[in-house]
């Protein structure tokens, strides 16, 4: 595919709309369906779009195998310090009405948090596992040295 200079010049224009409506999805979960996980799956699609077109090595270049592997850390420490937010404020876990002095602001901003460690932990657990299957076989140097 590395030679197909409309699937290039496609993934070159699509790539960054596909990733802009991830953002969407994330962004929009309050008012309809979508959210973190959702978001997530899409902006994950993106990067492996434009490693499939461009080659391993620039989908490794674009999300580098270990910024995926702290996504997936940090969005399940993410979703977890929210929960204990929720505890240290006085409520219960992932009680989101003690994040503010106005509940529905505080369960407007838990709510905010943890789809947003879902769409780290989503995109990271999708990239790592594409970056694991499509680097078997390979040789290191065909996975960027990594």
């Amino acid at each position: 595919m590395k030679d197909d200079i409309i699937l290039r010049v496609v993934a070159k224009l699509l790539t960054p709309f596909m990733l802009l409506f991830a953002l969407y999805v994330q962004f929009h979960a309050d008012f309809g369906p979508g959210g973190g996980f959702q978001a997530g799956v899409i902006a994950a699609a993106a990067v492996v779009f434009y490693a499939l077109v461009f080659g391993l090595r620039a989908g490794l270049r674009l999300v580098p195998e270990a910024v995926a592997e702290r996504m997936l850390a940090a969005g399940a420490l993410l979703y977890a310090g929210v929960g204990l937010a929720g505890i240290a404020l006085g409520g219960n876990y992932l009680d989101y009405f003690v994040l503010d002095a106005d509940a529905v602001h505080g369960q407007h901003r838990g709510i905010f948090w943890v789809e947003v460690g879902v769409l780290f932990t989503v995109s990271g657990v999708m990239l790592k596992l594409f970056y694991m299957f499509a680097g078997r076989g390979g040789t290191r140097d065909e996975r960027g040295g990594e």
